[in-house]
């Protein structure tokens, strides 16, 4: 695996396409919009859950927004609605650039957009109405499970295409990761969402869910991600990666060992303990294969950092950078059988979640979305103001949910072991889910303050230098 191009990610992205467009900024702008859309309904979703806590849910005994179903509403929305289109968005942006060839087809594009847009509204309806699967993060009617799987193949048709057009030139590393997951997410949704429920009951079942839940987010969430920093961030700084060594460690420790840790999620369980046990291993692993990939950032960016500030895409990407090494770092703790002992079904885990999926992930699409929305809409940010507000409201919001979450763990973790009564528990608790709500609020209004933005910036009048900057081959930070 080597550059294909001599500086940095998407030089001379514009050659080979005829007079078809490269990439199609209709889609790419049209899953951005679709990820924010689902992303509010998520956080609603969220929102409403965390007021149960502390007996103020708005909508008690209606059946159909039952707190269950609620929050299942939340977790689907957040994977497939807000980060898959995000997802989209980015790969749509930057295969073409990368590769040199458009997709395999604009209306299989646009075919593929709003059948997803439809599945995931029957998503919502099938679970509120009492369809979900009994499968973590698999809830996902069974009704509706092969037509994701049918869209979700169409979509990775369509974007392989131009990958294989390369023929056989040396792919840059993002292609690996993107390529990688195309395989990985399709089979492991096949064998989440249809051998635990159907063909393998038991422990062998839970320990195939829980392969389906982590390899959700390692082999679906994190290599596509990860591509996506590998493209945006030498290509806004205008230098290459610094080791394509470690890039290489990066992706081959991703691979190895990443699909043997979804059994962590199961400890003490009857799962068998050499099992188990391999899962803790396999987990401190990978920490020390993300160590790799964080030197590797932190090293492209040596004697940038101003950057850091004038930078808002880059300031996103590498806060998400930091989210994801301390994420990493609290599971290879929290997968120890002793700390097990503390802080097992409590919401130290809650907090490790959000961590990992809007802490890093929302973090590298916000970045994104900030570097992209203004060479789509052809104008530039109406307010730097509200980026800064945007940047700070959002990541204020997520980090003090975690620390409030993460230290709540550990006070229900000892009074557990200490024997204490279970209302004790609740009632201590209490505090902290009040504060969590109020965490997820700034969240939320951060966002709306971006959406607006984003919104305001559309509509205004057209410089003629942004036109050209849009059609230029090399992103920059607005």
């Amino acid at each position: 695996m080597t550059n294909h191009v001599s500086t940095h990610p998407g030089s001379g992205a514009l050659s080979g396409a005829g007079e078809r467009p490269l990439v199609n900024l209709a889609l790419v702008k049209g899953h951005i919009v679709a990820s924010l859309v689902w992303f509010f309904v998520g956080l609603t979703g969220g929102l409403l859950f965390s007021m149960q806590f502390f007996r103020h849910y708005p909508f008690p005994g209606i059946e159909l927004l039952s707190p269950g179903r609620v929050r299942m509403v939340h977790t689907n929305m957040m994977a497939y609605g807000f980060i898959l289109n995000a997802f989209f968005a980015g790969m749509l942006w930057s295969i073409p650039r990368l590769t040199g060839f458009p997709i395999l087809s604009d209306k299989l594009g646009r075919l593929f957009f709003w059948g997803w847009q439809v599945i995931l509204a029957f998503v919502v309806g099938g679970i509120l109405t009492g369809h979900a699967q009994a499968v973590e993060w698999g809830e996902t009617p069974v009704f509706i499970d092969p037509f994701i799987s049918v869209w979700v193949l169409l979509g990775v048709v369509n974007l392989v295409a131009p990958i294989l057009k390369t023929r056989g030139r040396p792919l840059y590393v993002t292609l690996w990761y993107f390529s990688a997951s195309f395989v990985w997410t399709v089979l492991n949704y096949l064998m989440g969402n249809y051998i635990p429920q159907f063909f393998v009951p038991g422990a062998g079942g839970a320990a195939i869910a829980g392969l389906f839940i982590h390899d959700l987010v390692g082999l679906f969430v994190t290599p596509i991600g990860w591509g996506l920093m590998y493209y945006f961030v030498p290509s806004i700084l205008n230098r290459p990666i610094w080791s394509h060594a470690l890039s290489l460690v990066g992706f081959w420790g991703l691979a190895f060992f990443y699909p043997l840790n979804g059994v962590h999620h199961f400890l003490y369980s009857t799962i068998p303990m050499y099992v188990q046990y391999g899962a803790v291993v396999s987990t401190v692993a990978v920490e020390l294969v993300v160590t790799t990939v964080i030197v590797n950032f932190f090293m492209t960016l040596r004697g940038m950092g101003r950057t850091l500030v004038t930078s808002l895409p880059i300031r996103w990407f590498y806060t998400g950078m930091v989210a994801y090494f301390t994420t990493c770092l609290q599971c290879a703790v929290q997968v120890q059988l002793p700390v097990q002992q503390i802080i097992h079904f409590t919401d130290w885990v809650v907090a490790h979640a959000h961590l990992v999926m809007f802490a890093v992930f929302g973090s590298w699409i916000m970045g994104f979305f900030t570097e992209l929305w203004p060479r789509l809409v052809r104008r530039p940010w109406k307010s730097r103001a509200l980026l800064e507000w945007h940047y700070w409201l959002t990541t204020l919001g997520i980090w003090t949910m975690f620390l409030t979450l993460t230290a709540l763990g550990l006070q229900q973790g000892y009074l557990w072991r200490g024997l204490n009564p279970w209302e004790d528990m609740l009632r201590s608790s209490i505090p902290f889910w009040v504060f969590r709500t109020f965490t997820g609020v700034l969240i939320i209004a951060g966002t709306v303050v971006f959406a607006y933005h984003a919104w305001a910036t559309a509509r205004q009048p057209v410089p003629a230098a942004v036109t050209e900057r849009v059609e230029g081959a090399e992103p920059a930070a607005p």
